[in-house]
This record gives structure tokens, C-alpha cells and sequence, in this order.
């Protein structure tokens, strides 16, 4: 292991010497008193044990943008024991200081300096020569044990647990999770693993990385996290569907024309065309995080919804209704490619007809959904960037006739995932004044202003969410090898016949809604009604532009602007997106990066509003 003081106990155990601020320190998990007083989870028995947590892959882009920021956030909110200790293990050959100095820029913001320094004073770093090097793994081991012990004699704790999180790519699985079950194991603790996707691009590829991974650990041991189950949206569905009696009532065939599930980024995949190009829009979108979504928006209701045996209960309805699902068709499915998709220089087949954009239309053939359209739609390099689910419900009977003609609007439910959490239910009423014809408004919350207006606190990350599930053992929101299986079932006969008959996608411009003939096969597959004369707000989740400010170019670019920026700046995606929100668009990917490095002068990848105003004002 990379050289470590042998005084970084009083880093992590001595209170005298941890550089916590005093209100953080008196507040962290340091005994059951405290804890009771400051979290939710003081009452289980994890956050009094030892904890290590192992992130593997930790010199890559997803540790250090995600499962660092999203550690941080757990030990900000005191949601890890006091004690913990993170371990970072790769093949870069790095010291503890300089992987800390690599993940401060990620973590600047989210927390107190001194918190972060705390925090970063936890980490540590173990190379090897490979994710497989048995030596290197008994290394790492043997510094755990020595915290261990020694948080043993210290604080007379004489558990503890290890968290293995595998930012790795998945052909690296089965000899990483060799070494760890032959050297790194808690003796006393659970050992659990959490593993990240891409689970196969097909049936064959999903059993081999299941067999990989289950040839060393039990279903028990293993989460396989889909962040989009970490939504507050998703998390919301079951408390909403089953804890509301005119939900439950309505949400049958009987009431409902179709239901969507709906993806959209206003980017393309500059830096991972390579990659994306083995797998495309179906496999990374659709297959798995809508799907999943779907799962939960039309299960039946399991026995159990919270608590330690909800998780495999839940599951089971997932899988139930999977079961009742049968494989896609060519005949149900719409591609489309944006233009450029090909000049991407890491894409090596540039007849490529891998899809940028699908619309899959399945049916649930059960009695609840038995001829209701579920439509996934997912695309990149859009007019938006949005996630949602939606759910169309039938025409009011005879309302034409009883208003005179008029076509009334149909009721939707809209739940939005991203940006900005928000429920809202399409309700009809009288149009204001002296008419009564019925318009189309909405009943509707926004968790931004409704819980956290007048508050410092947010929403924690999908990430911060299902980690501290993995560490109280909950089970929901992971997706088990029966799922997995079941969902390619469903999809991989009809991945098989795009790829061998070479399907060409429909060619469609950036920032468009999609390819032109895209809204004629949505409306034919789901019967959908879209009522134009609706306007949901400004388009601005956070709040409505003033009349003074609609007047004013420049307010509205600055909205747009700020949906996409970190810390008052833009990178290029966030280029792209803030510009065809302002009404702005670029015909291809080529043309929008011609036209980010002329406004960014430092070539520091990042523009601010000043020089995002003054290249749109002048274009």
C-alpha cells in the first residue's frame, strides 16, 4: 500500500486531533447518544460498526464525479459512521496526497473546507499492477485490518463492514471479484458490492457478466445500481400510487389512453462516441433506465412497500410484471441518427447505423394494462434536456356534446425526473371571465419551491441515495439477476435483427425535436391527444419570469444560462443545451464546437454568461 502515517488514527478516531469543525464533530455518529440526536439511521447497528468502503477504479472520471461527491455528501449529512475510512484502488500509480489533490476540484462546493478536508483526510490509495493483483488486494487488506484493530482498542469497536464499489468496466469484474474474495473479505462484517452498468448489450453478454460476478458472491452480496432509481421522482412512485386513493382507483386500462416514458438531452456524445457506438440509444437508455422506471409506475402493489422484506417483495412484482411483457418487434420501433453522429473521431464505422434516437412501443398483457401503449422515447442532441413520465388519461365521456363542441382536453399526469423535480396533474377548468369554455391548467407541486425554497438543503443525489441503501441493506432499489435476464428477453430479439439487417435511422437535426416523421408514429403507436393551446409555465422550473423580464433578451438567455451551470459556468454540452433553450440551434455537433472554442478564449472549457450573452446577441 501507498506509503500512510501510522498516526492517521488520530485523523479518524482521536477527537482532539480531527480537523471536523466543532459542530460537525459533536454532531457525527461517535456513539448511539449522538447519533439518535442528528440522523434518521441512529437506530441500526451498521453506523456504530467500522466501516471501510473500497472504491475500485477511483483515478476514473466516474469516482471522482460521482462516487466521491456523492461519499461527501453522505459524511456532510452524518449518514456514515464517524470512523470511516474510503480507500481508493486502480492501476494509476498515485500516493494518498496526489489522488486527494485529484478529487478536490470535485468536491470544491459541496461542503465546508474543512469538512472536505476532513473528508479527504479519510481517503486513501492502494495501486496494483492490475484489478486482479492478488498482492496488491492482500496490501489493501492488511491496512484495513491494521484500522480495524486498532479502531478495536481505540473505541472498542469490534465490527466492521466493507463497501466495494466497482467503478470498473465490466471485463474486468470476475478477476477483481476473485481477488477480493480470496484477500479482501471482512472477517466479522458484511462484504457488499456495488456494481455499475452496462450489464451485457445482450441476453448472452447479461448471463456472462451475471456468472462473472456470481461465481464469487451470493444475490445478497451484490447491488447493481441504476442511478435512475435513485430519483426523488422514482423513489416518490410507490408512496403516490399506493398511499392515494384516486390514483390506485384510475391507474387501470379503464381510465388510461397510454402511458410514456420520455428521455431527452440536448448533446451528443462527444468523448464517448466509441463507446456509445457499441450499444446505442435502446441499450443505454431505454433497456434499462426507463424500463426500470416503468416497472415501478405499473407494478402491482407488493404485500410490503418498507422495511427489511420489502425489498425482495418489490422485486418480485417487478419481475411479474416483466413476465407479462412480450419481446419488442421491428414492427413497433422508430430510429433516428442526428446529423454528424459520425464525424465523431473515436467512431471508427462511419456508415454506423447505430440509433441517436428510438421511440419503442411495448404492452403490459395483464388485466390492469391490457391494451395500454407504454411508450419509451429517447434521444440525444435535442431541443432539451428533460426526463419525465407521463400518463395520458381517456377523454372525458360525451364532453364535446356537453360543451357545445368544443374539444375538451384530455387529464394527464406529469411526473418530472429532470431538471427540476416536479408533479403536476393536467386538470380542466373554466376559462377566466365571462366564457365557459374549458382550458387546460394544472394542479401541480415543485419540490424546489414547495420543500426547499427557504431552506439550505436540497435533494441528495441519486447516488448518495442508493449508496446509503447498500449500507442499511435495502434491496428495492437494485436490480436483481432475474430482472436483468427477463428485461433482455424482451429487447435483445429486436437489437439482434437492427444490427444484422443494418435498420437505417431516420437523419435528424441538432437540436430538433427528432426526425420529422417521429411525432406521425408516436401519435398512430399511442393515441396520444396533444393539446397545443397548453403552455406549462415559461418552460423556467424554478420560478416564472416576470413580465418586465420576458420583455428583455437578456433575462431570457440568463435563464437559460443557468439551467445548465455549475458555479456561474458552462462546458459544452452545457453550451449546447442553454443555447437551443434561448432558440438558438447548431445543424451539427462540428458546428457547435467550431462555434464553443471561438467564445472560450482560454480554452479552458468553460464560458460564463458574459461570453455566452455576447456570442448570442452578436449571432
Amino acid at each position: 500500500c501507498t506509503s500512510r502515517p501510522r498516526r492517521y488514527l488520530e485523523n479518524i478516531i482521536n477527537s482532539k486531533s480531527n480537523k471536523m469543525t466543532k459542530e460537525h464533530r459533536s454532531s457525527v455518529a461517535v456513539d448511539s447518544k449522538t447519533v439518535e440526536k442528528v440522523t434518521h439511521v441512529s437506530g441500526e447497528q451498521w453506523i456504530k460498526e467500522g466501516l471501510a468502503i473500497v472504491i475500485v477504479g477511483a483515478s476514473g472520471d466516474l469516482a471522482k464525479k460521482k462516487t466521491y461527491p456523492s461519499l461527501l455528501s453522505l459524511f456532510n449529512g452524518y449518514l456514515l459512521p464517524s470512523n470511516v475510512v474510503i480507500y481508493g484502488y486502480a492501476r494509476s500509480k498515485i500516493t494518498n496526497e496526489q489522488l486527494r489533490e485529484k478529487l478536490r476540484p470535485y468536491l470544491d462546493g459541496k461542503a465546508k473546507s474543512d469538512v472536505i478536508e476532513d473528508f479527504l483526510s479519510r481517503c486513501y490509495y492502494q495501486a496494483g499492477d492490475s484489478y486482479g493483483d492478488l498482492a496488491s488486494w492482500s496490501a489493501l487488506n492488511n491496512s484495513i485490518m491494521t484500522y480495524e484493530q486498532d479502531l478495536k482498542v481505540a473505541k472498542g469497536i469490534d465490527k466492521s463492514n466493507r463497501l466495494f464499489y466497482f467503478a470498473i468496466p465490466p471485463n474486468v469484474f470476475a478477476e477483481t471479484g476473485k481477488a477480493i474474495k480470496s484477500e479482501c473479505m471482512s472477517l466479522n462484517g458484511f462484504s457488499r458490492m456495488i456494481v455499475e452498468k452496462p450489464f451485457g448489450r445482450d441476453l448472452e453478454s447479461c448471463k456472462d457478466i451475471l456468472h462473472r460476478l456470481g461465481q464469487y458472491f451470493d444475490e445478497q452480496s451484490l447491488y447493481r445500481i441504476d442511478h435512475y432509481l435513485g430519483k426523488e421522482l422514482v423513489q416518490n412512485l410507490m408512496v403516490m400510487r399506493f398511499s392515494n386513493l384516486w390514483m390506485e382507483n384510475m391507474f387501470n386500462r379503464n381510465f388510461v389512453q397510454c402511458i410514456m416514458l420520455t428521455f431527452k438531452e440536448p448533446f451528443g456524445t462527444e468523448g464517448r462516441g466509441g463507446y456509445f457506438d457499441q450499444y446505442g440509444i435502446i441499450r443505454d437508455i431505454i433497456q434499462n433506465h426507463l424500463l426500470q422506471v416503468m416497472c415501478l409506475l405499473c407494478m402491482e402493489c407488493p404485500n410490503k412497500l418498507d422495511g427489511p422484506e420489502s425489498g425482495e417483495k418489490i422485486r418480485n412484482e417487478k419481475v411479474r410484471l416483466l413476465e407479462a411483457m412480450s419481446p419488442v418487434t421491428i414492427d413497433e420501433v422508430f430510429l433516428g441518427q442526428y446529423e454528424g453522429y459520425t464525424d465523431d473521431e473515436t467512431i471508427t464505422n462511419k456508415e454506423s447505423n447505430c440509433p441517436t434516437f428510438a421511440i419503442i412501443r411495448c404492452f403490459i398483457n395483464n388485466p390492469r394494462w391490457a391494451g395500454v401503449p407504454i411508450i419509451f422515447k429517447a434521444g440525444k442532441a435535442l431541443n432539451e434536456r428533460k426526463a419525465e413520465m407521463r400518463v395520458q388519461f381517456k377523454s372525458a365521456p360525451a364532453a364535446e356534446t356537453l360543451f357545445g363542441g368544443v374539444e375538451v382536453p384530455r387529464n394527464e399526469l406529469v411526473m418530472k425526473l429532470q431538471p427540476g423535480e416536479s408533479v403536476y396533474l393536467k386538470s380542466n377548468i373554466k376559462t377566466p371571465g365571462f366564457s365557459s369554455i374549458p382550458i387546460q391548467s394544472e394542479l401541480e407541486v415543485k419540490y424546489d419551491t414547495r420543500y426547499f425554497a427557504e431552506s439550505s438543503s436540497s435533494n441528495p443525489d441519486a447516488y448518495s441515495r442508493l449508496i446509503l441503501d447498500v449500507l442499511r441493506g435495502r434491496s428495492a432499489n437494485f436490480v436483481r439477476s432475474d430482472e436483468l435476464i427477463r428485461a433482455w428477453e424482451i429487447f435483445t430479439p429486436v437489437l439482434h435483427q437492427i444490427d444484422e439487417e443494418n435498420n437505417r435511422p431516420h437523419i435528424y437535426k441538432v437540436g430538433s425535436r427528432g426526425p420529422d416523421a417521429a411525432d406521425k408514429f408516436f401519435v398512430e403507436k399511442s393515441g396520444y391527444l396533444r393539446n397545443d393551446a397548453y403552455i406549462w409555465e415559461d418552460g423556467n422550473i424554478c420560478r416564472r419570469t416576470t413580465p418586465e423580464e420576458q420583455k428583455s433578451d437578456g433575462a431570457i438567455l440568463k435563464v437559460a444560462f443557468e439551467k445548465f451551470a455549475t458555479n456561474g459556468r458552462i462546458d459544452l454540452n452545457g453550451f449546447i443545451g442553454a443555447a437551443v433553450s434561448s432558440g438558438e440551434g447548431f445543424k451539427t455537433m462540428a458546428e457547435a464546437q467550431t462555434a464553443f472554442d471561438t467564445i472560450d478564449k482560454d480554452g479552458d472549457g468553460h464560458i460564463c454568461f458574459k461570453e455566452f450573452y455576447e456570442f448570442l446577441d452578436t449571432a
